[in-house]
């Protein structure tokens, strides 16, 4: 299933995209994150009270998590490489640990909505591909064997950087999580559409040209590995977002750089789930 969040009439609603993918389906949730956390209605829908899909606005799947998205740093081999020739004091990873930091989402960026370009406070706006996935129950010292059981679904998640800020406070929250830098969506496509661990096209096109272009099974650190990890010292809760790395194609990771300007349009894709596609201003 693909599950959106959508807006009709001033209100948040979530929905099932039905009448493949042109129309939604209410459904009987007051938003995402209730329906996340008791998924049993979820087949409660109606598809003769489908809305078409141009008669709504996308939001972002979660428009505002309940809690910072937890993302990995440094986790495609190829990516490793162009980052640590940006900036080999900033990136260079000296043991082959997984790079865990949080992004602050006061509210995330909708399918078609706009990355905010800060001007004045951002120098070398960047954007980055990734998946992203959400947790469905409680994980506690959970065993990678059983891993896969706590995803709820998969997303597409640009974690858009301001490498200045980035690299110049030693540590990245700061230069990741300025308003307007979490685009995500359109849609959350639940775990049981997808084998595990995920082998789908990951890739990034700036104005049309093609950036980024890997698979998700090349992650360093694998999604089964990153959930035992993190949930054998904190209890990751249902809604939980983990963006699990960006590969290479970045714009730092260009001679020279290539860094997003405003009126760009960045289109950020992964095979079965969908293109999040924003501008910049």
């Amino acid at each position: 299933m693909k599950l959106v969040t959508y807006l009709e009439n001033g209100a948040e609603r979530p929905g099932i995209l039905v009448a493949d993918g042109t129309a939604v389906a209410p459904l009987p949730y007051p938003d995402m994150q209730a329906l996340i956390e008791d998924p049993s209605r979820i087949g409660a829908y109606d598809e003769a009270a489908a809305i078409p899909l141009s008669a709504v606005s996308l939001c972002a799947p979660i428009p505002r998590p309940r809690q910072d998205v937890i993302c990995l740093g440094i986790n495609y081999k190829a990516h490793a490489e162009e980052a640590e020739r940006y900036s080999a004091e900033s990136f260079t990873k000296e043991r082959p640990i997984p790079i865990y930091f949080s992004k602050r989402v006061t509210e995330a960026v909708a399918p078609d909505g706009f990355i905010e370009s800060h001007p004045g406070l951002v120098e070398r706006l960047d954007y980055e591909a990734e998946l992203a996935v959400i947790i469905g129950k409680t994980a506690r010292n959970v065993s990678a064997a059983d891993a896969a059981d706590y995803i709820f679904g998969y997303t597409v998640l640009n974690d858009v950087s301001a490498r200045v800020l980035q690299t110049a406070h030693k540590q990245w929250y700061f230069g990741k999580s300025l308003d307007g830098f979490t685009p995500m969506g359109p849609c959350i496509t639940t775990a049981d559409e997808i084998a595990f661990p995920p082998v789908l096209g990951i890739s990034a096109r700036i104005n049309g040209e093609l950036r980024q272009d890997s698979t998700t099974d090349l992650l360093i650190t694998g999604i089964a590995d990153i959930i035992a990890e993190l949930s054998s010292g904190m209890t990751l809760l249902p809604g939980t977002i983990i963006a699990t790395g960006t590969p290479a194609g970045v714009g730092m990771g260009f001679d020279p750089p290539k860094f997003l300007k405003a009126g760009d349009t960045v289109e950020c894709s992964i095979e079965g789930i969908g293109t999040l596609r924003n501008t910049v201003r």
